[in-house]
C-alpha cells in the first residue's frame, strides 16, 4: 500500500514539477517553485496549486484586457488624442529622461501631459485633510479605489462626507479589494448602496484560504474628482496612517495630488477596473476627462500602470529605465526590497559606475519571511557599493524613486515581485527638477531617522542568520 501511495505521489510530484517548467514564465520562480515542490512535501505541491497556477489570468483577465483595448481606442480618438500635439519627449527639462517619456508613450500606453499641478503629501496627516476637502469640491463625479480601506475613524468620515456627495447629486463609485478590505463589506456596504453609491470589489474572492484569485490583488490606491484632481501614492485608508496617538507605531508614507490632465490616466484606469468588475459600463464621455480646467501649472507627468491583464510589465520596465538613465545619483525608498535579478543587477551597475546609489528600506518589517528576502540581497549591494539605511523612527512605507534630482518616481508599487507581476499597481511619472529636489529634501530628512549599514559588520553575522536569509530569498518570488 506504501509503495502505490509512493508511485503515485511520485508521479504527481513529476507532472507539477513539468507544469511549473512550461508555465512558469521567470526562471528564478520557476526554480523557487521546483524547490518548494521538491523538498517540502506535499504542502509544497498544494501552495503551487493554489497560489502559482494563472487559472483566472488567462481566462478572466485575458476578457479584461479586450474591454481595456477597446477603451483606449476610445481614448486615442477623444479625451487624450491631444496629448502627442501638445507634448512630446524633447519638451522634458535637459531631455535627460526622454527615452523613458518615449517607451511609455509607445501606443499612447500612457501619454505625457503638461500643465499640471502638484502637491506632495507626507503621511496620513496631509493627505487625509486634502483628499476630504478635494471630496468636498466635487460637483460631478468621485471615482475611489483601493488596496486597503479601514471602517475605522477616517474610513468612516470619509464615507460620511461620500454619503452626504451623494445625496446632492454627485456620482460616488467604489472599488475596493476584497482580500484587502474585508471589512468594507460587513459594515458599510450596504448603508452605501443605500444612498446611490455603487460599490464593488475588484474581485470577489468566496473562500481565501483556497482561492487562486487572492493571488492578484488590486495594490492600487487612486481618487478621481470630476476628472480634474486625481490622488494617488502609498497611503491606504486606515487610521495608523496618521500619527496622532500616544504610543503607536510611527508609519512613514507618501501620497500625491495630481490636478491637470495627468489625472486623465489616472481616470482610464479606473474605468477599465470599473468595466471588469461591475455589471454598468462606463464609457469615456468628455465629463470623466475634463479639458477645460483653468491652467495653473506646467508640470510635467506621466502615469503608468500595469498588472496580470499587461502585456509588458511597464512598471518594472519604467523604474529599470529611470535606473539605466541616471548619471549622477539614485535614491530609492521602499518598504519591501525583492525585486528580482534585473533590479538588483541594475542598482549594482550604477553604483560600480560610480553613481551615487542609496536605498532606504524599513529597519523592522511587517514580515519576518518578507523581511530575511530582503536581506538576502544586500551583501551584493553593499559590495558594488550600494548605501542601504535603515529606518528606525518607525515602519516605512512609502514606495519613491529621485533620479538626479530632476526626475521622481512616486506611487503603489513596492520593489518585489509581487508588484512587478502579480498586483495591479499604478505610479506617477514626474518630470520636474523642483518637485524632484523637493522629494530628495524630503529622502534626506528621512536619513536622519535611519541608520548606515556598515558593509564590514554585515559580512560578519553569523552564519545561522545569513543562511536563513539566503533559503528565504529562494522563496522570494513566492511571496
Amino acid at each position: 500500500m506504501f509503495l502505490i501511495v509512493l508511485i503515485i505521489y511520485i508521479v504527481l510530484l513529476a507532472l507539477v514539477c513539468l507544469h511549473v517548467l512550461y508555465e512558469t514564465r521567470s526562471s528564478t520562480k520557476g526554480i523557487a517553485y521546483l524547490l518548494l515542490c521538491i523538498f517540502i512535501p506535499v504542502f509544497g505541491m498544494l501552495f503551487y496549486l493554489a497560489f502559482g497556477i494563472n487559472y483566472w489570468r488567462k481566462e478572466l483577465y485575458t476578457k479584461k484586457t479586450g474591454q481595456d483595448q477597446a477603451l483606449l481606442q476610445e481614448l486615442k480618438r477623444n479625451s487624450l488624442a491631444y496629448t502627442r500635439a501638445s507634448v512630446n519627449p524633447q519638451d522634458i527639462p535637459d531631455n535627460d529622461n526622454a527615452e523613458l517619456a518615449t517607451m511609455l508613450i509607445k501606443d499612447l500606453h500612457s501619454p505625457l501631459t503638461r500643465h499640471n499641478t502638484l502637491k506632495l503629501l507626507l503621511n496620513g496627516e496631509e493627505k487625509f485633510p486634502e483628499l476630504l476637502l478635494a471630496i468636498e469640491k466635487a460637483k460631478h463625479h468621485i471615482h475611489i479605489e483601493y488596496y486597503i480601506y479601514e471602517c475605522d475613524e477616517i474610513g468612516t468620515a470619509i464615507i460620511d462626507l461620500l454619503i452626504r456627495k451623494a445625496s446632492e447629486g454627485v456620482h460616488v463609485r467604489f472599488i475596493y479589494d476584497d482580500f484587502g478590505s474585508p471589512s468594507i463589506k460587513k459594515k458599510i456596504e450596504k448603508r452605501m448602496r443605500e444612498v446611490g453609491i455603487e460599490i464593488y470589489p475588484f474581485y470577489k474572492v468566496h473562500f481565501y484560504f483556497l482561492a487562486n484569485r487572492i493571488n492578484y490583488r488590486n495594490h492600487r490606491k487612486i481618487v478621481v474628482i470630476d476628472g480634474q484632481t486625481g490622488f494617488v501614492g502609498g497611503i491606504n485608508v486606515s487610521d495608523k496612517y496618521i500619527n496622532n496617538k500616544k504610543g503607536q507605531l510611527y508609519w512613514r508614507d507618501t501620497h500625491l495630488r495630481i490636478d491637470g490632465p495627468g489625472v486623465y490616466y489616472l481616470q482610464y484606469l479606473f474605468l477599465t477596473d470599473w468595466n471588469f468588475c461591475c455589471p454598468t459600463k462606463l464609457n469615456p464621455e468628455s465629463l470623466y476627462f475634463k479639458q477645460d480646467t483653468p491652467i495653473t501649472g506646467d508640470t510635467l507627468v506621466q502615469v503608468v500602470g500595469s498588472g496580470p491583464d499587461s502585456a509588458q510589465p511597464l512598471v518594472l520596465f519604467s523604474i529599470l529605465q529611470a535606473i539605466y538613465l541616471a548619471k549622477r545619483e539614485i535614491l530609492i525608498t521602499t518598504p519591501y526590497l525583492i525585486p528580482g535579478d534585473n533590479i538588483i543587477d541594475a542598482l549594482r551597475i550604477a553604483a560600480s559606475s560610480g553613481l551615487s546609489v542609496k536605498l532606504l528600506v524599513p529597519g523592522k518589517s511587517d514580515s519576518r519571511l518578507v523581511n530575511g528576502a530582503s536581506k538576502a540581497n544586500y551583501n551584493d549591494l553593499l559590495q558594488a557599493g550600494v548605501e542601504i539605511y535603515l529606518y528606525q523612527k518607525g515602519f516605512i512605507h512609502a514606495k519613491t524613486l529621485v533620479a538626479d534630482g530632476k526626475l521622481s518616481v512616486l506611487g503603489t508599487a513596492n520593489m518585489d515581485y509581487r508588484s512587478f507581476e502579480l498586483n495591479f499597481e499604478v505610479n506617477a511619472i514626474i518630470y520636474d527638477k523642483p518637485f524632484s529636489e523637493n522629494l530628495r529634501h524630503i529622502f534626506f530628512d528621512d536619513l536622519a531617522h535611519a541608520s548606515k549599514i556598515d558593509a564590514e559588520d554585515w559580512y560578519k553575522r553569523p552564519f545561522y542568520i545569513t543562511l536563513s536569509e539566503r533559503i528565504a530569498r529562494l522563496f522570494s518570488p513566492c511571496l
